[in-house]
């Protein structure tokens, strides 16, 4: 096995789906636990920003954001059944986690504004803010599909990698980059 994800890239990622949870079980009923997970997820896309920007080589945005043609190129590639195995993010997860971070900024930004004087009862701003939850909702559905079909097409427990850091190593067809 070889180690891909950093220990700050792991505790990142379930830190932030614990905290999307909290915020979405808590929405009508725990209004401060709410708020509390809303900030604690502010907080964590903050810290991503910066680590994907001097983290480890796996972090980096550098390493797995991918110009338009080449995700288009790997998705033609799924659907064909024929796409390659990467040892860090596919181009298509690349494009999925800048989707997660820019959502949840764009919902932490709405929960935050509602609080503020300005935007407070600013039905706009309510809206707005539900649509992103429901929004990253659905992502996060793509984003599971993603990781259960590349683990079964690249026979890979990827949930198991994102616990461990840990890949089984590459191939000559996989690409390392």
């Amino acid at each position: 096995m070889v180690k891909i994800w950093d220990i700050l890239v792991r505790v990142f990622h379930w830190s932030l789906v614990a905290s999307f949870a909290i915020a979405w079980v808590t929405a009508d009923e725990w209004q401060d636990l709410h708020e509390w997970a809303g900030y604690a997820a502010g907080a964590l896309i903050a810290f991503r920003l910066v680590w994907g920007l001097v983290g480890t080589h796996f972090a980096r945005f550098a390493q797995f954001v991918r110009a338009p043609w080449h995700i288009a190129a790997y998705l033609r590639d799924i659907v064909n059944g024929r796409e390659a195995r990467y040892l860090g993010h596919n181009p298509a997860g690349g494009l999925m986690i800048l989707a997660l971070i820019f959502s949840m900024a764009a919902l932490c930004l709405t929960g935050w504004l509602y609080t503020t004087d300005v935007f407070w009862g600013e039905e706009w701003v309510e809206e707005t803010h539900e649509a992103l939850a429901n929004v990253l909702l659905a992502l996060v559905g793509v984003h599971v599909l993603g990781v259960l079909i590349a683990s079964y097409r690249h026979d890979e427990n990827l949930v198991r990698a994102m616990i461990t850091g840990k890949k089984r190593p590459p191939q000559a067809a996989d690409i390392v980059d």
